[in-house]
């Protein structure tokens, strides 16, 4: 009788399989991609290893697909030079690079991280680099660097990259998203990086420019340029969780023309404008790892520029490191305007023996910087809540009236104007759903668009706990979700006022497996498939 009741539920399962053919997927991902080739929305995606987008070929990701990386291989994703990625996720349905871990075991440096290579300038001997990390050059896909400002890797939009970063080697690591020699032709806005074992993202040289970037409770720097870096970011924002720091000291901004500050050409200067950093200390009350460090290291004859930002609870605010840096901050090719500096520890800092005045320096009148004794006087709104931080500065708060774009460096039309310092306004939050806060225990997210062709996806798969659905259909719908005997467990009716609301369907009385959940919202129906642990 058991050999023919499994009979009978293999059979079920193969009908079932023919029928709802959109159920996800696991595809494996080994090696190197050298055609053009498009990842779908209805498949999970696994790297194994360093896989490699080469000889120019285009890797296309749909909105809504979900990328794992293997822990014991070490899953990395590499754009080589030539190569691209088109990643364009929408706010409904982000593209989701994250950890192969079961739901509750996910922790920093699951798997590698995301590295685009291009041919924009870098500044080490010979203009061609070898990207850390461990990348293979063997036949030239570690190399990053050359003459080519407006170089394309590709498009990155709605994005996210959670548990990546791994210490490959001493002093090489792979960071949540490692840009070398990345040009200017790259789109890269809205990204989201989180747990990273390493750098939330790194700068080796290039000009790629950025707005709307996340940096979640990382473990070393936030947002690290060297090597000539000379791109522009605005909106960008990194929130830390106290307990967790590096070795080697964790800081916001970490600058340096290069390991050994000379000066190469080009210089690293980036520019950031509209940035928010919350560090690990929200009163003096507050105990943190002792790897802080600060909110800004500007070293080795860096000329990073901030305007238009808060710095927020660290040990140090803005320490400007060397003689390089204090010359370039006196010829004003590093310039710190409009800047808050709130809570920390100690404010402002320079070398040891150094007998340079970098109070003199930020205070002057012209550049029109604040010190603030506490955190709260940013008046933001819950910054240090790592459940759901919200950054937004609320009603009267200094930041509001702050924002000044009549530096000729903040003319250039890639900057929008705006009114306010710091990464966000009062009203609008552009963190709003696309962003994931609790990505190690997130469970199963359903999500369409009336105009989708594909329907919904399910993500990560798998599901711990209720199912949390978010249908955008201008119809009303009907959701069912079938076991895998193809016996209904659950259905309901939903008009379309319900469907613009997160749905929870409770999984409390489903067994462990494999669940299809079907969609009919009158004029299509789509179907997909959930894996449920208890």
């Amino acid at each position: 009788m058991k050999k023919i009741f499994t009979a009978i539920a293999l059979i079920s399962m193969m009908v079932l399989s023919s029928l709802f053919v959109q159920a996800q997927t696991v595809i494996p991902v080994i090696g190197d991609i050298t055609s053009n080739t498009t990842w779908t929305a209805n498949n999970i995606y696994l790297l194994n290893g360093f896989v490699y987008v080469k000889n120019g070929a285009e890797l296309t990701i749909q909105p809504g697909t979900v990328i794992k990386g293997d822990r014991n291989t070490k899953g990395t994703l590499i754009i080589t030079k030539g190569a691209k990625i088109i990643a364009n996720g929408t706010a409904s349905q982000p593209i989701v690079f994250t950890s192969n871990e079961p739901i509750g075991q996910r922790t920093y440096g699951d798997w590698g991280g995301l590295i685009l290579l291009g041919k924009a300038p870098i500044n080490v001997a010979g203009g061609v680099g070898i990207i850390e990390g461990g990348v293979n050059n063997m036949n030239g896909d570690g190399e990053y660097g050359g003459n080519d400002p407006i170089d394309n890797s590709g498009s990155l939009q709605y994005v996210r990259i959670e548990f990546p970063g791994i210490a490959f080697q001493p002093n090489s690591e792979i960071n949540g998203l490692t840009c070398g020699g990345v040009g200017a032709g790259t789109t890269m806005d809205y990204i989201m990086v989180s747990y990273s074992g390493d750098d939330s993202y790194e700068f080796f040289g290039g000009t790629v420019n950025a707005k709307h970037l996340i940096a979640y409770r990382g473990l070393d720097d936030d947002f690290d340029t060297d090597f000539g870096y000379s791109g522009m970011i605005q909106f960008a924002f990194s929130v830390r969780d106290p307990n967790a720091a590096d070795v080697s000291g964790s800081n916001g901004f970490e600058s340096d023309n290069d390991a050994t500050g000379s000066s190469n050409l080009p210089f690293t200067q980036p520019i950031f404008s509209n940035v928010t950093l919350v560090g690990p200390k929200e009163t003096s009350a507050s105990t943190f790892n002792a790897n802080y460090k600060r909110a800004a290291h500007i070293r080795r004859n860096s000329k990073c520029s901030i305007y238009n930002s808060v710095m927020m609870g660290f040990p140090v605010g803005l320490l400007i490191d060397g003689a390089g840096c204090e010359a370039n901050a006196d010829a004003n090719e590093l310039q710190i305007e409009n800047v808050f500096l709130c809570g920390n520890d100690a404010q402002l800092a320079v070398a040891n023996g150094s007998t340079w005045d970098i109070t003199n320096f930020f205070s002057a009148a012209q550049r029109n910087n604040m010190l603030y004794a506490n955190t709260s006087d940013a008046m933001l709104t819950n910054a240090f809540n790592l459940a759901g931080p919200n950054i937004a500065p609320m009603a009267n708060s200094p930041l509001l009236t702050a924002g000044a774009f009549t530096n000729p460096r903040l003319t250039n039309a890639f900057f929008t104007p705006v009114s306010f310092a710091g990464a966000m306004d009062g009203i609008t939050d552009w963190s709003a759903q696309w962003s994931n806060w609790d990505p190690n225990n997130t469970t199963a997210s359903i999500s369409t668009n009336n105009n989708s062709s594909s329907g919904f996806q399910i993500f990560p798969n798998p599901a711990k706990g209720d199912l949390s659905l978010n249908v955008k259909s201008g119809n009303n719908a009907t959701i069912t979700v079938y076991d895998v005997a193809g016996v209904k467990v659950f259905e309901n009716n939903y008009n379309a006022n319900e469907l613009t609301n997160t749905i929870i369907i409770s999984t409390s009385t489903w067994a462990n497996g494999s669940y299809t959940v079907k969609m009919n919202d009158g004029t299509n129906t789509f179907f997909n498939k959930v894996f449920v642990i208890k």
